[in-house]
């Protein structure tokens, strides 16, 4: 090896991946494919040669010697500064126990488990239904040139199922969805088809609210995607190392209310869990921000270099793919407030439930959300449904009028898109009181 190489590193990941989806109690499509890829970085004097393989053999020395030999070329010529901040834990976090290994079960039971779940979906006013499983078995092993090396299995597997509801010329959608790592998830879950299919209809009779400024209260769901899209991406060490987060200045400040605590937490047994890191760092509980107070930001070796405040551990990628930063398991930390005085202490207001998607700029600090559902808060008391609403804020601003936490913490999992890289994650929150928020509406009040 070229004496300027100052680092090199192998990711392979092996495996499997099972999927499962049923159009309107049809099997449109069931299979399983496998993969064998592998991502090789080398630093050269100032920047990195990066080599993708696909398929990759392991057991082929030569082959890796070539394909070595060709990162390191490419690393020679590369003019960008690159630092690593040291690795301070690579011992592989435990994997938890399966209930029932996904793997073992044949894909017909798995379909006829997941046709259980979107038939009972068929609610009268229902007209479509889909559903969809997905599994993913995944051996990773990581090597560098300090001679370190580490390997790890991990099996995920989840189902989602959508109602669709229809009524003179109106089209409203319920949506659940599961994903685990601790086994299947599929049996005796009709109940969330039926949920799926209720919540469908029941927003067909639901009413479009005006927006405006008012007193609001997010569900665990809501909640969470404020924690991981408004400030979970706005802590990652890239996007502050690039001057593109409205976090990047704020270590040490008062940024939201003393009620505030947002974590993000690789090791926690949720669907963003990771034994490693993609640079085979293990992750570790990060607290971003601690008693409504900015404390560290989430770092990939090299983001941790150049910006500090903060932790390694929080690089991911796809197997095949570049390491980025990147959250696992963020939310909200739970308070001590109960879901009825929340409620009674908002007096009139809005409950904002689900998502249905948005946007968020973490660098001008902007958001806006879209709920699945709401409940219009009069008198301290829920009263009817209503449709179509959305939140729309500051970060910053939004942190502060933070006044009451629940004590009801619920993580919900999924995946997140960056740098055209999906990767499973999950986050929550307790129920939230916020004192003023921005509300969008398509009807009258």
């Amino acid at each position: 090896m070229d004496s300027r190489l100052r680092y090199w590193d192998i990711r392979h990941v092996s495996g499997e991946h099972t999927g499962i989806d049923i159009d309107n109690g049809e099997i449109e499509s069931a299979g399983v494919t496998f993969f064998s890829k592998a991502i090789i970085r080398a630093l050269g004097p100032r920047g990195w040669g990066i080599v993708a393989v696909s398929p990759f053999d392991p057991d082929d020395k030569g082959a890796l010697r070539d394909y070595l030999l060709r990162a390191e070329k490419a690393a020679v010529v590369t003019a960008e500064d690159v630092v690593l901040a040291d690795a301070p834990d690579r011992k592989p976090l435990p994997v938890p126990p399966v209930k029932e290994d996904p793997t073992k079960v044949p894909l017909e039971e798995k379909g006829a488990l997941l046709m259980q779940i979107t038939d009972a979906a068929k609610l009268p006013g229902v007209s479509n239904t889909r559903g969809t499983y997905t599994e993913r078995f995944e051996a990773v092993t990581f090597l560098d040139s300090t001679g370190y090396e580490a390997s790890y299995t991990t099996c995920r597997s989840g189902f989602s199922v959508m109602a669709v509801a229809k009524q003179n010329g109106t089209m409203q959608m319920g949506y659940i969805r599961d994903h685990s790592i601790d086994g299947l998830n599929l049996r005796g879950r009709t109940e969330d088809g039926i949920k799926a299919g209720t919540r469908a209809v029941a927003l067909l009779n639901a009413r479009a609210v005006k927006g405006g400024r008012m007193r609001a209260v997010l569900d665990p769901e809501l909640g969470g995607v404020f924690a991981h899209e408004a400030v979970g991406h706005a802590s990652e060490g890239d996007l502050v190392k690039d001057g593109a987060s409205v976090l990047k200045d704020q270590i040490g400040s008062t940024i939201g209310s003393h009620i505030v605590t947002i974590i993000d937490d690789p090791t926690m047994h949720a669907f963003g869990f990771e034994p490693l890191d993609a640079e085979g760092v293990a992750g570790r509980r990060t607290a971003i921000i601690e008693a409504g107070v900015m404390k560290r930001f989430l770092h990939s070796r090299e983001t941790l270099a150049a910006v500090g405040n903060g932790d390694s551990g929080h690089a991911r990628a796809m197997p095949g793919d570049l390491p980025i930063v990147r959250m696992s398991n963020t939310y909200i930390a739970a308070g001590d407030a109960r879901y009825d005085e929340i409620i009674e202490e908002c007096r009139d207001g809005i409950l904002l439930g689900g998502s249905r998607g948005g946007q968020v700029d973490p660098g001008r600090g902007v958001f806006q959300f879209n709920a699945e559902f709401g409940y219009l808060i009069e008198g301290g008391e829920l009263t009817e449904m209503v449709r179509d609403v959305s939140l729309t804020g500051e970060i910053l601003s939004t942190l502060h009028a933070i006044t009451l936490c629940g004590d009801d913490l619920r993580m919900h999992p999924g995946y997140c898109g960056k740098g055209g890289q999906s990767v499973p994650v999950s986050d929550g929150s307790p129920h939230l009181l916020l004192s003023e928020a921005i509300i969008g509406g398509s009807g009258d009040a």
